[in-house]
This record gives structure tokens, sequence and C-alpha cells, in this order.
């Protein structure tokens, strides 16, 4: 049946590129494609420059080439609605899980997706980051998305209470949501580890939060309700996404 079907579509290619010459030139390129995509599948070893290669020209093709209006206007500069953070983790994609188009969100990634305290000698590449978010683009929302199974939090979960760590980076960067594990640990303690770590998952992303009023700009906008703090979930697991608000209650900074 699967040799049947293949004869089919190429008796059907064959008899497209006789009737209409004037696709050959398409088909000549999507051949080409089609072939180094089964060269990568078939070959023993996996070759990642042709995996590069190929993904590009696919997004070329269905993407850069079919939306000239777009890629015009972000030629001439970018204003997008969002600032994201999200983990550098290979499964936790914020452009594939929330549909995001070019241009539509400015994105930190880093290891468990957390917002360090404003702090202008350790967490200056982040701190700039936000500031050029909120001052040079004006974004209107800053959304926080922890996921299931997050490999930074169970770090964070297994550092010992005398504080030793056995990494050069890891555990000192986990620590940056440290309120949110001794949280856990205090309300959660009867509950399994894993279940303490799914808890301090979201619990960091509202520690993250918070973290992100330590910066006087933020805090201002979003005082004046001209910028929205948002916490997120994504459940790779279950296939679910949450979203929500925290209540920060205070008054705009008063002009000098």
């Amino acid at each position: 049946m699967e040799r049947e079907s293949y004869d089919q579509a190429i008796a059907a290619l064959s008899k497209l590129l006789s009737e209409q010459s004037n696709l050959q030139g398409v088909a000549a390129a999507k051949i080409k494609q089609i072939t180094a995509e089964l060269e990568t599948v078939g070959s023993k070893g996996f070759n990642p420059y042709t995996r590069i290669q190929t993904g590009f020209n696919l997004f070329k093709t269905q993407k850069y080439e079919k939306n000239p209006d777009l890629f015009g206007q972000l030629a001439k500069g970018q204003s997008p609605k969002f600032m994201v953070f999200a983990c550098s983790d290979s499964r936790v994609c914020p452009s594939v899980i929330l549909n995001f188009e070019p241009g539509e969100a400015f994105m930190v990634r880093n290891i468990a997706n957390m917002v360090p305290p404003n702090d202008k000698i350790r967490y200056t590449g982040v701190g700039a980051a936000i500031e050029y978010a909120v001052f040079h683009l004006k974004v209107e929302h800053i959304v926080v998305i922890g996921h299931s199974c997050c490999g930074g939090i169970k770090g964070l979960m297994s550092i010992p209470d005398d504080g030793t760590t056995t990494s050069d980076f890891i555990e000192d960067w986990v620590k940056i949501c440290s309120p949110a594990r001794s949280k856990v640990k205090q309300e959660c303690k009867d509950l399994k580890f894993e279940e303490q770590c799914k808890n301090c998952e979201k619990e960091a992303v509202n520690v993250s939060l918070g973290n992100l009023l330590t910066y006087p700009f933020v805090r201002d906008r979003v005082a004046k309700k001209s910028l929205t703090l948002k916490g997120a979930y994504y459940d790779f697991v279950k296939g679910s996404f949450e979203l929500w608000d925290l209540d920060f209650k205070f008054t705009p900074t008063a002009a000098a």
C-alpha cells in the first residue's frame, strides 16, 4: 500500500509538471529541499548543518516569502506588544506554544524562566533587556511562563538546607527564587518531592513577577496601568496552559 501511494504521488507530480511547465522551477526547489531532508533522515549520522539549512529553507518558503508585508514592516523596526520570560528548556518555545508571529514578542530565555531583582552589578544582562523592552519598545505586557518538569526548579528544590552547591553557575542562578522554595518547603512539606517541585514551578513565577516590580520604571508603568504583568504555566505533559494576574496594590510615584 505504501509503495502504491508513493508511485501515485510520483505519477501525479509528473502529470502536473507536464501540464504546467511554469511550475518546474518551484518543483525543482521543493525536490531539492525534500532530498536534503531525506538525506538527513536516512543517514547514519545526524548532520546539524543540513538540519539548520533545511529548517531555514522551510521557514523562507512557508513564512518569509508568503508574508512580504509583514517582513517589510519588520525591516523598518519592531513594536512588540509582549515581553516574555521563558525557560531555555528545548521543550518550551513560546513562539510555538503561543503561535507568536515574528515581531509580536520580545523574549528572554534562561534557566527556569527567572527574573532577578534589580541589581546593577550581578544581573545587568536581564536588566538591560527589561529596560530596553519597557523604555524603547514600550511593551504593554510582560509575561513570565513557568512549565512542567523544569530541571532548574528541581535543582532549586534539591539545594541542601545548608546552601552548599555543586555547580559553578546553576545553583547560584536558581537561588533567585529561593523565597518560592522556602514557601513550598513550609506549606507543602507533606507532599512528595515531585509535587513540591510542581508547586514551586508556579510559585517561582510569582517571585519573578514580584522581582519585576523592583525595577522602578516597571513599577511606575504598572501603577499607571500602561504595563501589565502576568504569570503563566505551560504543562507539556497534559497539554494545558494557565494565565493569571497578581494583585499589586500601590500608587504611582509622585512626580518630583
